[in-house]
């Protein structure tokens, strides 16, 4: 039996949903988290079956472990223990040569410097800007909006003016352009481009060397780990801790609607007919289009912003790989032997052509492709000897037809036997996931994206998901968007969960009726 009543409903277990219930049941509030699949985790979930455990959407969790919300969970407290491979990265240039992130900057700058030795000095020079500047960086983007106090703090760091703005055209730059002016060789500007593609911002546009830039240096200061036994470890710790807090889970019952009064959610409705009650708030953790075009009222939408969501871009489509191998892969590469994630590719030339491929409707011959070798990093994940093995790349934009996902699945087996002759005859199974196949076990991966929506200027910010305010609020009182359809979206870190229980529970203090006066204003003016 579901409670008739309750403080706050969380829509969705993903990591943000379950971020939401632990801040809110330590609040001391009674809450309820409702998840329509019959297992808890979102898209941070893995099977496993006979000694090999498959990570089921995402996996490897740099910004997970770097996050100021999860530390502040102290999730280790509650099971989660991450894995490491002996690199972290390897990227291949082509069939014979390969960059790498190593756990030491040195041989990482050794790494990038065998032809040009300057750009070894050029890595070392980036991450220790880097070093300098990660505690208020990583609080201003993961743990407050607008980031007023860290971004203040991230000012003081960065020092005189002039740094500031030169900090703020970094930012801005296309991951092409930041490569090119960093690095003179192929392999520091491969390792940049590479991780901007784990994002789907075109390699030529503004933001996306921030992308890049963030995800090599974490990789670089904290490996891109796993989650020891499966990506549902993560998840299940932060079910534990919210469970600790007080927190109600129900597995298989889906939320069919939120039913308002006066402008305010007020309970929600399950598929099955059951009415909970909510005294406090509703947060979703869904994409934008499940709130606004499922879960509330038609006529309640307003005008302007049902037509701002017509214009709600997804991120690339998701076609990813799972392989049971008898033996590890047979590389050319002696980095990728060792190497926890392989970016395969190319050079960084070779990535703005693919990128443009995916933003032209045209299906790349040979896909950039993000290999994750989870027994190199965790050998729980596969019996003695074998390796379990996953692999994604992306379709064009709105390309999401199942022959189009076959075809190239078919492409990343090729492309993998190019770089490792003999890959094919350690195959012992293999699972494809077409966007079809995502959509199903996740209402909210949209057109089979990962990422919540594109990760472009024009839907981040204030834009995200949708032209507003950038925060979690709706323009429905004690509604809440808690997913990674608003800032600062993709990626397992907590933070769009963390922002929208902290929105809440401002708004339900004793100054709430003052702080939340002007937003709900705000975004009822200017999505009218």
């Amino acid at each position: 039996m579901l409670p008739r009543r309750v403080d706050a409903v969380v829509i969705g277990s993903g990591p943000n949903g379950l971020v939401s219930a632990v801040e809110l049941a330590d609040a001391g509030w009674d809450v309820l988290v409702l998840e329509g699949a019959e297992t808890f985790g979102g898209a941070v979930r893995s099977t496993s079956e006979g000694g090999w455990v498959s990570d089921r959407f995402s996996s490897n969790y740099p910004l997970g472990l770097a996050s100021p919300v999860f530390k502040a969970m102290e999730l280790e407290k509650f099971g989660l223990k991450w894995a490491h491979a002996p690199l972290p990265l390897a990227h291949l240039l082509d069939p014979e040569s390969s960059v790498a992130i190593h756990p030491d900057p040195n041989d990482t700058a050794a790494s990038i410097s065998r032809e040009h030795p300057q750009d070894g000095d050029a890595w070392l020079e980036l991450y220790s800007k880097y070093v300098r500047i990660r505690e208020p960086l990583l609080q201003s983007l993961l743990t407050s909006w607008p980031p007023v106090l860290p971004g203040a703090r991230l000012a003081r760091r960065l020092g005189s003016a002039g740094e500031l703005v030169r900090f703020a055209r970094f930012m801005a730059m296309p991951v092409h352009r930041m490569a090119h002016e960093l690095f003179d060789g192929p392999g520091g500007r491969a390792l940049l481009a590479g991780n901007a593609l784990h994002a789907d911002a075109p390699l030529t546009g503004s933001v996306s060397g921030t992308m890049g830039w963030l995800l090599a240096m974490l990789a670089q200061d904290i490996g891109f780990p796993v989650a020891e036994g499966g990506s549902s470890s993560l998840s299940t710790a932060l079910r534990r801790r919210a469970e600790r807090a007080g927190a109600l889970f129900v597995a298989g019952t889906p939320v069919a609607g939120i039913e308002l009064a006066g402008g305010r959610a007020v309970a929600v409705q399950t598929a099955s007919g059951e009415r909970i009650a909510v005294g406090r708030a509703v947060i979703g953790d869904v994409s934008a289009g499940t709130l606004y075009d499922r879960l509330l009222p038609e006529a309640s939408i307003p005008a302007g912003l049902r037509g701002d969501l017509k214009q709600f871009e997804w991120d690339y489509p998701t076609v990813k790989l799972n392989y049971r191998l008898s033996a590890p892969i047979p590389w050319n590469s002696d980095d990728a032997r060792r190497a926890g994630v392989v970016h395969l590719g190319g050079t960084a030339d070779d990535l703005v052509h693919i990128s443009a491929d995916l933003d032209t409707g045209r299906l790349p011959s040979a896909p950039f492709m993000l290999i994750g070798q989870t027994t190199k990093s965790d050998p729980t994940r596969s019996p003695e000897g074998t390796e379990a093995v996953w692999a994604y790349a992306h379709l064009p934009r709105g390309v999401v037809d199942d022959a189009s996902a076959e075809k190239l699945g078919d492409r990343m087996d090729r492309h993998i036997e190019r770089y490792a002759p003999g890959f094919a005859n350690v195959v012992q199974d293999r699972d494809l996931q077409r966007p079809g196949d995502f959509i199903k076990s996740n209402a909210s991966l949209g057109l089979g994206a990962l990422g919540g929506g594109t990760a472009q200027l024009h839907q981040q910010l204030i834009f995200r998901p949708t032209i507003g305010l950038g925060s979690a609020r709706t323009f429905v009182q004690g509604l809440y968007l808690g997913s990674s359809a608003i800032h600062p979206g993709p990626g397992v870190h907590g933070a769009c969960g963390h922002l929208a229980a902290r929105t809440a529970l401002r708004d339900a203090s004793v100054l709430g009726p003052v702080t939340r006066a002007f937003p709900t204003f705000a975004l009822r003016h200017l999505q009218r």
